[in-house]
């Protein structure tokens, strides 16, 4: 791609300096070095994979747009010990079940619940935050009852965990 475009001095031309597969080869990685200033930058290359749309619970539709998703994340899992990569890993984790349904749409509460699934076993402070947000608590007793159910989970986990040693 000769006319990808300069993030520093908007010059449409660079070169390649290095590619190499990320993602668990899903992603081309790719290190540009601007043909104007020298200055090198970083692009991703991904299959263009068809459109799928997400119902929202009002009904209405929109393309499944996997940066809300991160950004959810983020702001769940703020001043926590989560990583980036680790955020990352859930955000592809939960696109690539929806994508593998093989379906055209999907629903806002099932991306949800991948992200909760995913996201408990990584934070379980981000866990509650995402859920009170998509779940939207409306009082102290809901609130109570994921806690309960959080922990409910948690008991059995090490129970398993237990049983196999």
């Amino acid at each position: 791609m000769k006319n990808m475009k300069c993030p520093r001095c908007h010059h449409n031309g660079s070169r390649v300096v290095d590619s190499r597969p990320a993602d668990g080869g899903h992603v081309i990685r790719r290190r540009r070095e601007c043909e104007a200033c020298g200055f090198r930058f970083t692009t991703f290359e991904r299959v263009e994979a068809t459109p799928l749309l997400v119902i929202k619970k009002n009904g209405t539709r929109e393309e499944f747009n996997r940066e809300k998703i991160l950004r959810g994340i983020i702001r769940a899992a703020e001043k926590r010990p989560v990583g980036m990569d680790e955020i990352t890993r859930i955000v592809d984790d939960v696109e690539n079940k929806i994508r593998s349904l093989g379906e055209n749409e999907v629903s806002s509460q099932l991306i949800g619940e991948y992200v909760m699934g995913l996201l408990a076993d990584v934070d379980e402070i981000s866990y509650i935050r995402f859920a009170s947000v998509y779940r939207q608590f409306k009082d102290m007793k809901v609130f109570l009852k994921e806690l309960k159910e959080m922990m409910a989970r948690d008991k059995k986990n090490k129970k398993e965990n237990e049983s196999d040693e």
